[in-house]
């Protein structure tokens, strides 16, 4: 079994959780039984869209920044992000009354920088790769004493994201299959975690890009390897290289990887909208399109529940989308 580095444990999830209540919404488990005859099987969908920042990430983050003492992060706070965890880093920031500085790519959609600003934090657009960027952020932190928040290296943020697997145990208690969106590896080693050590029976599903199947290419070669990045519309999930600490946690937790092409993404994210009426981004969609694809095999008796992780999207974007389906 593959050694662990630094991992979330059930203890520190069920505290975050309590940490986490006042702040943040416990998220409706939804059934979409108008999904269910395409899909396959019993369809629960669990919308981070629906959270306060529109995604998951602000768990995370701000578990993490409520998790540090005050003087650390008197100066502020740094991170890099596509967007989401920008977004609840920034949201965290402002409730604790201290600076957030987010560098983001170039490539990130307009409406996640904007959201993010807008939430008071100052946001430096970088172009180049997460190498890079993250190697930025480390000289930006040194030089005015930032604490750095790691969106899925960071244990305490994998507890924040791991507070979603108790919820979908605590409101679908018999729940068969959970599919989670891989970008990182942080939102799925926290839930994983959460629900392989509360009922190990439960079957859990990564669902990767085909155009970034780092974490499918690195269980077949038994270690973490490292891709060339691809452009997929999963902006939130490209990413080219797999998490140091999340690696030993997908391959101890996670019973399956499945890989979805960019057409079955967008499909997801058409069905998502027609039919639960459900604005999601196309990382969030990635489950719904692995289901599409017949990637999985599924029964139409089991009860699937599949992560929305958010739906901060530039709304012209999606309308292309819906629009080519006409």
């Amino acid at each position: 079994m593959t050694p662990l580095l630094e991992h979330p444990t059930l203890r520190d999830i069920h505290q975050a959780r309590e940490r986490l209540k006042p702040h943040i919404r416990h998220t409706p488990l939804l059934r979409a039984e108008k999904m269910e005859t395409t899909l396959g099987c019993e369809v629960y969908l669990k919308p981070e869209t629906l959270q306060i920042t529109g995604a998951f990430k602000i768990r995370g983050a701000l578990n993490k920044a409520l998790s540090l003492p005050r003087e650390a992060i008197d100066n502020g706070i740094i991170a890099t992000s596509s967007g989401n965890h920008a977004q609840g880093l920034a949201y965290a920031a402002r409730m604790l009354g201290v600076k957030a500085l987010l560098v983001v790519p170039v490539t990130t959609p307009k409406i996640k920088v904007e959201n993010t600003r807008a939430l008071g934090a100052e946001v430096i657009l970088f172009d180049g790769d997460t190498a890079a960027r993250w190697k930025r952020v480390y000289e930006i932190a040194a030089e005015n004493h930032y604490a750095v928040v790691h969106a899925f290296e960071d244990p305490t943020v994998m507890a924040g994201q791991g507070t979603i697997g108790c919820e979908i145990l605590e409101d679908l208690a018999d729940v068969d299959t959970v599919i989670i969106p891989m970008g990182g590896g942080g939102l799925i080693s926290g839930i994983a975690t959460a629900i392989k050590e509360t009922r190990p029976s439960v079957r859990v599903v990564g669902a990767e890009p085909a155009l970034t199947p780092k974490y499918f290419h690195s269980r077949i070669n038994k270690e973490r390897t490292s891709l060339p990045l691809k452009n997929t519309i999963a902006d939130g999930l490209r990413i080219s290289v797999p998490g140091q600490n999340p690696y030993p946690i997908i391959e101890r937790y996670v019973d399956e990887i499945v890989l979805v092409e960019d057409e079955h993404i967008i499909e997801g994210m058409r069905m998502l909208a027609k039919d639960a009426k459900l604005i999601a981004e196309p990382a969030a969609s990635i489950g719904i399109g692995a289901l599409l694809a017949k990637g999985l095999k599924v029964t139409p008796e089991e009860k699937v529940c599949v992560v929305l992780t958010g739906g901060n999207w530039d709304l012209c974007d999606l309308a292309e989308i819906f629009q080519r389906a006409n």
